[in-house]
């Protein structure tokens, strides 16, 4: 469903078997690095807050195969997923985990404040709401410097009812910036129902006050991900302002490690993980003829190759040295 105002752009674009196989590749990146650092935490190797976001490959997947490396992304401290599916290296990400010199911010962001501009990952914010009005600055950085450059704001549900969301799309509609919104809506923000919490059925429909398009999407699904995506991204890059993409899933865990989450019903969750949207689209490749069965195992293999060397690049890392603690923190120290 989509809540759009009169001049939105038809949705029609689909993903070609090259552009599935690769979805699919960054699908299956997020899911196997996701699995590795819940077994690391579980085995006591790393002690840090960790947010998975199982069950949400879809959705960065999707974004990030539509976007070149010069776009970039303003994404949450539960937003590991983002990164990954951006295709950020994980030899520095996970000694940034690990809390290691070697890591993305020398071992002192942790898992909640990484960044990589490299691959396009500007920030991840540990304020809720607060990756919005950042994506608007890379947006004015865009039409300051006159590139095609594009910025994704990602965001959760409950973030919706932050100001900062309100801000940031009316002034990001006044300035037509190439800013597109994605709120992945998994139903739950941190511990509170989406219906305990939000006052609109759609989040989507918010996007019709600041003049803007707006949509619900299956954020489940490649096609209709690649589709809604296709059309926000092209409009962002022509100059014509920004979309808000409501992108509907479900998260299979609670909001942090260690959560019981017991504001989910047993039943809606074992519904959501029957239909996880890896298996079924790995066998939607193989139906199709897009790929074998050995191909998509052979990549598999080839990306927890990936995921295990950067789990020992990590811990082979030194931590960073006691003079760390002071650098970065002034411009210019001033002696008291």
């Amino acid at each position: 469903m989509a809540q759009t105002p009169s001049n939105a752009q038809s949705n029609t674009a689909s993903p070609d078997a090259a552009a599935q196989l690769d979805i699919f590749r960054r699908m299956l990146r997020v899911e196997r690095n996701d699995d590795a650092t819940r077994a690391q935490i579980r085995r006591g190797r790393i002690t840090a807050p960790y947010y998975s976001a199982r069950g949400q490959e879809v959705i960065p997947s999707t974004m990030s195969h539509l976007m070149t490396d010069e776009d970039v992304i303003c994404t949450i401290y539960r937003g590991i997923h983002d990164m990954v599916a951006k295709d950020m290296p994980l030899r520095p990400l996970w000694a940034e985990i690990c809390g290691r010199v070697d890591g993305t911010c020398k071992g002192k962001g942790g898992p909640m404040h990484l960044t990589h501009p490299e691959t396009g990952v500007m920030v991840t914010t540990g304020i809720v709401g607060s990756s919005m009005p950042i994506a608007n600055g890379f947006g004015w950085a865009s039409l300051l410097d006159g590139s095609k450059r594009v910025t994704v704001a990602y965001f959760g549900d409950g973030a919706s009812n932050i100001g900062a969301f309100h801000e940031a799309m009316n002034l990001a509609s006044v300035w037509r910036l190439p800013v597109i919104f994605v709120c992945q809506n998994n139903g739950f923000a941190e511990h509170t129902r989406y219906e305990n919490g939000t006052s609109v059925d759609l989040i989507s429909k918010r996007a019709i006050g600041y003049g803007m398009p707006g949509y619900t999407v299956d954020g489940n699904d490649p096609f209709d991900m690649y589709a809604h995506a296709h059309v926000a991204i092209e409009r962002a890059r022509n100059g014509e302002g920004p979309t808000l993409l409501e992108c509907k899933t479900f998260r299979f865990m609670g909001h942090v490690f260690g959560d019981d989450d017991s504001y989910m019903t047993k039943e809606e969750k074992a519904a959501a993980m029957a239909i996880d949207p890896l298996p079924r689209f790995r066998q939607k490749l193989v139906d199709s003829g897009v790929a074998t069965e050995e191909q998509l195992a052979e990549l598999q293999t080839k990306i927890e190759a990936e995921v295990q060397d950067a789990i020992d690049f990590a811990f082979n890392s030194a931590p960073p040295p006691l003079e760390e603690l002071r650098r970065d923190v002034f411009a210019e120290e001033i002696p008291a």
